[in-house]
């Protein structure tokens, strides 16, 4: 059932998509291989820059504001919605992640904003670089493409611990759960 509740979600998006344009806030987790949707977003910002895509790496920025309020697509880069965060849950207040409440196993993302960066500087420190992975299930094999089938890519979220501390209880945002 929670298939085609799921399929049912996606062909609406796509229909909204074609029948209304390019939507402000994109669904992540709609996209069969979202990994060719974050290329050709980066793609796109390389050209309208007229830059090498080589230099080009995201900067995040978690918003406060909800999916409604974000009535149009930003200049640069794109909002992505549709995101799960387990093993932790994001505080709205401070702005970063934050220890899971009791018996909460999943807490839903607020919008990204993925923000085409060139020759950006990682952060050494602040931030947890958290796994995004299409499904529960945290493995996948190399396809043909040499992309993951489950891995998708890495967000930084702002954090006042270290690495290790989310690392250790397993935090990551999931594209879609089992239920």
């Amino acid at each position: 059932a929670s298939w085609v509740v799921d399929l049912e979600a996606r062909m609406k998006f796509i229909t909204d998509w074609i029948e209304n344009g390019m939507p402000s806030v994109y669904w992540i987790s709609g996209f069969f291989f979202p990994q060719a949707f974050l290329t050709g977003t980066l793609q796109n910002f390389a050209r309208k820059r007229v830059i090498s895509i080589d230099t080009i790496s995201w900067d995040f920025k978690v918003m406060r504001e909800s999916l409604t309020e974000l009535t149009k697509q930003p200049d640069d880069g794109c909002y992505i919605r549709g995101l799960f965060l387990e093993g932790a849950r994001w505080d709205p207040i401070k702005q970063m992640l934050a220890e899971s409440r009791p018996k909460e196993l999943y807490v839903d993302v607020p919008v990204i904003w993925l923000i085409p960066t060139a020759n950006r500087k990682n952060p050494d420190k602040g931030i947890y670089e958290c796994p995004v992975y299409k499904t529960l299930t945290r493995a996948g094999t190399l396809s043909t493409t040499g992309h993951s089938t489950n891995f998708v890519f890495a967000v930084e979220l702002p954090t006042d611990q270290l690495q290790k501390h989310w690392i250790k209880r397993g935090v990551a945002m999931l594209c879609a759960l089992n239920y």
